[in-house]
């Protein structure tokens, strides 16, 4: 078992998950993405949105884009809607999810009704 994956010390819970990447047999590589994790409906899954500047040529000016990804959220580390989280590149898991969490880096604090 890894004490750690890029940087990111291993969650004091353990799972039996097999793409989680400190106690499963997955290996991160690629992209590392922090963003806001928005639903965390799918089972093991979560949507991570990224907000990017870009600049448009035609109006020399810069709008955000967003991007979705779903990434595997393994239950040693469980991320819930409104966390702020690492995610890492790794082998396709499913048709949409190429990614893995890796770490919350900060809790929501405000309750969901």
């Amino acid at each position: 078992m890894p004490k750690e994956v890029l940087g990111v010390k291993a969650p004091e819970k353990e799972c039996n998950d097999k793409n989680c990447p400190f106690h499963g047999t997955i290996k991160v590589h690629g992209r590392v993405i922090i963003g806001t994790v928005k639903s965390a409906k799918p089972r093991k899954t979560v949507t991570v949105e990224i907000t990017k500047k870009v600049f448009i040529k035609k109006y020399e000016r810069y709008a955000n884009k967003t991007i979705r990804l779903y990434a595997h959220n393994p239950d040693c580390i469980s991320a819930q809607e409104g966390d702020l989280v690492k995610i890492a590149e790794t082998r396709p898991i499913s048709k949409t999810k190429n990614f893995v969490v890796l770490q919350v880096i900060k809790k929501n604090e405000g309750v969901k009704e």
